[in-house]
């Protein structure tokens, strides 16, 4: 489910919870309003979620072998005269 398909569940359950005062025996149109508010909503978090899970990929950028040549340190001594 992606953002899109959430926000289109969130308006249409917004519209049957809100604005629709018809019913039927059978449905109450108010209650599946607001399921499909929930389900919207639920939707946009999970796709929010899902997408940062896939960006988070670990890539070496540096060969190993030239990586070692940025660890190496070396240290310089400054000759301090008073």
């Amino acid at each position: 489910m992606s953002i899109g398909v959430g926000i289109f569940l969130m308006v249409v359950g917004a519209v049957l919870a809100f604005a629709v005062r018809d019913s039927w025996d059978a449905v109450n149109l108010q209650v599946v309003g607001f399921i499909l508010l929930l389900a919207g909503a639920a939707g946009i978090v999970l796709s929010f979620y899902i997408t940062n899970r896939r960006r988070r990929v670990e890539t070496n950028a540096i060969d190993p072998a030239v990586e070692e040549e940025y660890r190496v340190v070396e240290e310089h001594h400054r000759d301090v005269t008073e």
